[in-house]
This record gives structure tokens, C-alpha cells and sequence, in this order.
């Protein structure tokens, strides 16, 4: 570990054991992390490990400046806030009172975007980045900039969702929110913050990578694993900021948080607006507020929001009601953020910390509880969302059962699963011979979504051929292939690069890692268009090139 330069080297007990939760992630020769802990809102420790420079052997301290990737939401939101209680805008505007280059989404669907859906990600806006991806171009292959997020947002002829109805992670609110203070401040986002809030937090070391190119002294350098034990670099060459972009310290970081705690800046009614949380049409009540996440960690409240940008990774999280405060920043993108800092945390919080669920993924009593092997064996299988069309399997091997194929469903009680430490799956209806007919995901804050069982399917060599062609986005603008390569169904962008392999998951749907691919028909049964859907960009239609207009009907 590294201390801050021209200290004395630690002997506190507490600070070893900090020490060791940061030794299988990092070490010398390798990029790493730094760490700052508050209690009160005075910092207690800060320690960084690794190097933030591999080509010159340069280390991590305490004081060097990393990227906080989505951990800057809460800064955006604060600039927001701010203009709010300077009466200079409402939480409750119409976005496009600000911003009128966007569609009026009110006509479809009978109420427009405000400002506070774009602080909860309630909006149903499609994520900026996730449809560049589509349209051959990932964030990081291109210099983004505000104003081409806003042009993509500008070209989506639709939303995921009317605005309120559902919560969606999406990085294009936030891009627009910084185009909002902009706007109505006069001036950029990097200065109004500058004379709001970081000079008069003491937060020196605080700026934004507004202009990737500009030389940041004393800013680690972010990597990824490349194999063998190397790295590679992995830095966010882009100006698009506002949703991540904020360059800073652990330490800037404690005091940014402690005035979350107090309103020494803003107030009480800043204190306030920042933790109100989202809230439905349908009444619920979400987690997330003005870039953070108000929530229960192990049976303590917690204020948290991670960050990731290109290789690195973040986590600023506070525990109000024992008053500690922790920083994680890393130059590592194998770097969990997000474990760290709530390891550190329990070792300040002590036996306030409930310990982790102890049901392993093979416990045969709960396998019993839950009906034996027998009953398990009967959930397997794919099930399709009722939101999104997204599909999930699950597999049952030995006893065990896994979602997605991957993370463990336990079993806890007849008809219910646990998956995570916080999600659960409750089994609904039966289908044929005794199958399960539905699944349904229920969230700590009380989302739910039901995935329905649908059968396999194989489709023929003529099946797969009628999928072969080109299909159009102006949405993405991009086109996809469809071809039929070696008896399997292969999608290529426009520079002929293959997307992630389309395994058959449902009739006319396709699927790879993180992809849903699903041919929509007309009335005469004809293929017309694709419809693509990933995690923040739910149903973006490529049309088919060439095809005749038609009503998209069964398979869709």
C-alpha cells in the first residue's frame, strides 16, 4: 500500500486489514486502487495500491485522480438541483422546454419527459451509447461529444416505456441534463460546478475529461487485462460527459459526500431534493434519487452509486446511520469497485453488518424445501419477459440451478428462489407435465417481471433462410445482415464485423451475450423487419431493405 507522499508508514490494525482486502486485486506492477474512509466526515484513512502509470512505474497514492465514471451522476444532478432552487428551472419541466430538439414523446404517449425522470431514469430514453454500439461504433471507438448523444437521441422514434411507468439505466438523461445546465446557467458544466461546488467544497483536485486530450497531472492511467498477466490500455477518448467524466480523489470524493450528509452548499433543501427518490405512475417507490441509491446493504442503510468508464471503476457509498463513508476509485477494470468499498465498509460498520445469506447453491435441505431435485429439474428452461421480450434460461445441472446459465438460484421455500443476496423468483402456475408456466423477478424495491415459459425451437434450413437479408435503421443508422453461414444464423454490421453468435432462443428470436434479435412479420407471415433489443435499448426496428411496408404481426 501506498500512504499519502512524506507519511509515516501505517501501523494502524484497521488499516492492515484494509490492506489485505486489496491484495488479490492488485499489486506491484500492476494498475490498482485508492481508498478513503470518513467517520463523521472526517477522514480516518486513506491508503492506494498498484500503479497508476505501468510504462514509467509511477504509483497510486492517496492524491492521485481517477475517473468516477457514474459515481458523477450525483454531481450533474447536484448542478441541477442547484438551478432548481435558484428558481432558474423545475424539476417538473418538460425537458424540451430546454431542450426542443428532442421528439415530442407527449403525442404517443400522453405526457412528456421532465427533468425528474431524467434523475431517476424513469424517462424511457433509450441509452446514447448502447444504440452507437448497435450502429457499429461502441463508446471508446469514437470521440463522442455531447451534441452527437443529443443528435442520437434526436433520431429515436421511440421510447422504451412512457415516461414514469418503469425504471431503465440509461446514460442519455444525464448527457442532456449537462446540456440543460448549460443552457440555462450560460455557462459549461465543468465551470458552473467549478464555482458552486468544488471550490467551495475544497475539492481541488476535482475537474471533468470535458476534453480528453487536456493534460491532467497526477491522473492514473486505466487499464484492462490483456492475458498472461498484462494489460492493456483502456481510457474513455471521448468528451460526452454528464453521465460519467468526473476526474478526482478519494479524499475530494469524502468531502463531496459529507455535504450530502450536511448542505453546507445548497442547504437542507438541497440535502433533501438530492435523496427524493423516484417515484411511479403505479405508486412504487424506486431506489435510485438524484444519482444515488438509497437502499438496504446487509441490514444497514446505505447511500451508494458505482461507476464504470472504460478500465475504471468506482464505488462512493455512505452508511448515515453509523456515519462512515467509503471511496473506492481504480485504474483496474478487473477491479470490483463495488465488493471493495463494502468490504471496507464492514470493517468499520463491525456487527452492524448482517452476515451474508449462508444458503449455498447445493444445499440439499433447501433443495428439499423447495420440493427435491425433482421440482427443481422442472423450472429448466426458457422463459421470455413480458416487458421486453428479453429471454432468459435456466439450467439445472447436479442439483443446482442457475439463471442465465450462470448466477445460482437457491432455493429457499416451496415456490421461491433466491438469486443474489437481494432478488428473489417465485414460480407461478403450472404448465405441461408439471412444468413451471412462469417465473417472476421480484426486486428489493418492488419491481417485478414475469417471465412466461416458451417452447424450444430449432428453426429448419428454410427457416433460417427466410431470415437472409438486410435490414435498416435510421434510428442507429446503421445496416445489419442476416446470412446463413455453416447451418447457423450470422448477423454482420455494415463493415461486415460479426456480431456476438444468434442461438435460436424462441420461434423467430435469436439471442447472443447480451443481444436479443427478433424478425417481425407481416400479416402474410412475410419477414419485414428485425427488431433489436439490449439492456438500455429495448426495441430498435431495422427495417428490411427491399421489403414491402407491412404491419408487423405474429413472431414479433
Amino acid at each position: 500500500a501506498q500512504g499519502t507522499p512524506g507519511a509515516a508508514p501505517a501501523v494502524d490494525p484497521m488499516a492492515a486489514r484494509v490492506d489485505s482486502l486489496f491484495r488479490g486485486v492488485t499489486g506491484t506492477g500492476t494498475p490498482g486502487c485508492a481508498v478513503g474512509v470518513a467517520r463523521g466526515g472526517q477522514p480516518v484513512l486513506a491508503r492506494a495500491y498498484g500503479m497508476a502509470e505501468l510504462e514509467h512505474g509511477a504509483p497510486n497514492t492517496p492524491e492521485t485522480i481517477f475517473e468516477a465514471g457514474s459515481v458523477t451522476k450525483q454531481v450533474t444532478a447536484a448542478a441541477v438541483v442547484l438551478l432548481a432552487l435558484d428558481g432558474r428551472l423545475s424539476l417538473d419541466d418538460d425537458v424540451r422546454r430546454h431542450v426542443p430538439e428532442l421528439p415530442d414523446y407527449a403525442r404517443g404517449h400522453g405526457t412528456g419527459i421532465t427533468l425528474r425522470h431524467l434523475l431517476t431514469h424513469t424517462s424511457g430514453l433509450r441509452d446514447w451509447g448502447t444504440v452507437a454500439e448497435m450502429g457499429g461504433w461502441p463508446r471508446g471507438t469514437r470521440a463522442y461529444t455531447n451534441a452527437i448523444a443529443l443528435d442520437i437521441a434526436r433520431r429515436q422514434g421511440a421510447l422504451n416505456y412512457a415516461p414514469g411507468t418503469f425504471y431503465s439505466y440509461t446514460n442519455t438523461g444525464y448527457v442532456l441534463l449537462a446540456i440543460v445546465v448549460e443552457r440555462v446557467a450560460g455557462v459549461p458544466l465543468a465551470e458552473f460546478t467549478q464555482t458552486r461546488l468544488f471550490a467551495p467544497l475544497g475539492m481541488t483536485r476535482t475537474g471533468w475529461r470535458d476534453d480528453f486530450r487536456r493534460v491532467v497531472r497526477g491522473r492514473a492511467v486505466a487499464y484492462t487485462p490483456a492475458g498472461r498477466g498484462g494489460f492493456r490500455l483502456d481510457m474513455p477518448f471521448e468528451d460526452a460527459h454528464g453521465n460519467g467524466g468526473l476526474l478526482t480523489t478519494v479524499g475530494d470524493l469524502l468531502r463531496w459526500t459529507a455535504n450530502l450528509e450536511r448542505g453546507a452548499v445548497g442547504g437542507p433543501r438541497f440535502v433533501e431534493e438530492m435523496h427524493r427518490r423516484g417515484r411511479l405512475v403505479d405508486g412504487r417507490t424506486l431506489t435510485y434519487a438524484s444519482g444515488l441509491v438509497l437502499a438496504p446493504w446487509r441490514g444497514v442503510a446505505e447511500v451508494g452509486h458505482s461507476g464504470a468508464t472504460a478500465g475504471y471503476r468506482a464505488y462512493l457509498s455512505r452508511y448515515p446511520d453509523h456515519g462512515v463513508t467509503t471511496a473506492v476509485l481504480c485504474n483496474a477494470g478487473h477491479a470490483n469497485a463495488t465488493a471493495l468499498a463494502r468490504g471496507v465498509a464492514a470493517l468499520f460498520l463491525g456487527g452492524a453488518v448482517a452476515r451474508a445469506p449462508a444458503i449455498a447453491v447445493g444445499d440439499t435441505t433447501a433443495g428439499a424445501a423447495a420440493g427435491g431435485a425433482g421440482a427443481l429439474a422442472a423450472l429448466a428452461g426458457t422463459y421470455r419477459s413480458a416487458r421486453d421480450g428479453r429471454a432468459v434460461t435456466i439450467a439445472a445441472r447436479d442439483g443446482r440451478l442457475r439463471w442465465a446459465e450462470r448466477l445460482p438460484l437457491v432455493p429457499v421455500a416451496p415456490g421461491r428462489l433466491a438469486l443474489g443476496e437481494e432478488d428473489t423468483v417465485s414460480v407461478e402456475g403450472e404448465g405441461e407435465g408439471g412444468a413451471a408456466a412462469s417465473l417472476v423477478l421480484r426486486a428489493p424495491d418492488g419491481d417485478t417481471v414475469r417471465y412466461e415459459r416458451v417452447p424450444a425451437w430449432t428453426p429448419s434450413a428454410a427457416e433460417l433462410a427466410a431470415f437472409a437479408g438486410a435490414y435498416h435503421s435510421d434510428e442507429a443508422e446503421s445496416t445489419l445482415t442476416a446470412a446463413v453461414e455453416g447451418g447457423e444464423l450470422v448477423l454482420r454490421d455494415r463493415y461486415g464485423r460479426r456480431q456476438a453468435a444468434a442461438r435460436p432462443l424462441y420461434r423467430d428470436t435469436f439471442g447472443g451475450e447480451r443481444t436479443l434479435w427478433r424478425f417481425a412479420r407481416d400479416g402474410a407471415g412475410r419477414v419485414v423487419a428485425l427488431r433489436v433489443g439490449e439492456g438500455r435499448a429495448w426495441d430498435v426496428r431495422f427495417e428490411r431493405v427491399g421489403a414491402r411496408p407491412g404491419v408487423a404481426g405474429r413472431g414479433s
